[in-house]
């Protein structure tokens, strides 16, 4: 009989080169371990905590509800995890053939790259790892419904004046995939809870060169591009933008009016966006935004807080970000 230990605390999948910012944000030191909390276990490179933050940000994925797992043969491993629920993704840290040869046994899911728009299934996708050739750790519910926190798009490396865009493609996704959620969760959908399309009046902050500016207007978005620096020619042709030579920061809200969609992947201090989020927010002219945190340095887990903490706010790591951050607000959240 496999001997199923399920673990208190929850588990964290650190992002490429930005390890250090979760070991940060969770008090902890891969290097030290000696003088960690009593609390605190690595599996390998994954951080392990029985107190921790309400909110942590910095990593691909959550382990919600993390279980070791003792078995006797790859057979029986697969078997352990089949048990569970369908959907396994397998991240390797060690004994990487044998991990393979029990990933072979589970049912196949697709990493490659998906078309935009794409509808993520509504269906639970949950993480494993060996430990050793007789243990591995695993949850069944995750905090993202990609596997290992990661999505990877069909790239359009012709049009879009910046790579920029696959931020937003991403950023819509999950938009789109929490919107259907909460929607069979309550029963009903509210009026208004669309993503940009026809119709739409969006803002773009700080847009040169046009990145999500394309992605909006693609969308069938009516797109207000506000920056000093003017978009890419296509972008300053397409008669659904409307370019505003300024700095988007210093225009009140009621001079630009009601919009949709407030969208920034401005470069500036966490503060300054959240000041600035804080006054379109109190102006009641917009609900819905998607705002690149940008780290200028050690990242700023006050203000990332504080961007949390505001009702109906996602803050995520995408896929696609880097040294940033992905604030999401909208009323389905």
């Amino acid at each position: 009989m496999t001997d199923f230990t399920q673990l208190l605390g929850k588990a964290w999948l650190p992002i490429r080169y930005f390890e250090a910012n979760l070991y940060a944000e969770l008090g902890v030191s891969i290097e030290e371990q000696s003088r960690n909390p009593e609390d605190v276990r690595f599996f390998s490179n994954i951080p392990y905590r029985e107190v921790f933050p309400q909110n942590v940000f910095w990593s691909q994925c959550c382990f919600e509800k993390p279980f070791i797992a003792q078995f006797k043969s790859i057979s029986e491993a697969a078997e352990v995890l089949r048990s569970v629920q369908r959907n396994w993704t397998l991240y390797p840290t060690t004994l990487f053939r044998r991990a393979k040869l029990i990933e072979e046994r589970l049912p196949f899911i697709s990493r490659k790259p998906r078309r935009f728009p794409y509808a993520v299934p509504d269906l639970p996708m949950g993480v494993w790892t060996l430990l050793d050739e007789r243990t591995l750790l695993a949850s069944a519910v995750t905090s993202s419904p990609f596997p290992l926190g990661q999505i990877f798009f069909q790239e359009d490396k012709i049009n879009p004046p910046s790579r920029a865009y696959l931020k937003l493609w991403e950023a819509m996704t999950l938009l789109e995939f929490y919107r259907k959620k909460t929607i069979a969760e309550k029963g009903f959908e509210a009026e208004g809870w669309a993503l940009p399309g026809a119709g739409s009046r969006c803002l773009d902050a700080g847009a040169c060169p046009g990145g999500w500016s394309w992605v909006l207007t693609q969308m069938g978005a009516e797109v207000v591009a506000i920056d000093r620096s003017e978009l890419a020619d296509s972008l300053m042709q397409n008669p659904k933008v409307q370019f505003i030579p300024h700095d988007a920061f210093t225009i009140t809200p009621q001079k630009l009016g009601r919009f949709d969609w407030i969208c920034c992947d401005v470069i500036c201090y966490p503060p300054r966006l959240l000041d600035w989020v804080h006054t379109w927010l109190a102006s009641g002219l917009c609900e819905n935004f998607i705002c690149t945190i940008k780290m200028q340095g050690e990242p700023d887990f006050r203000s990332t807080r504080a961007f949390a903490c505001i009702p109906h706010s996602k803050v995520v790591h995408l896929t696609a970000n880097k040294h940033e951050l992905t604030w999401l607000h909208a009323p389905w959240l």
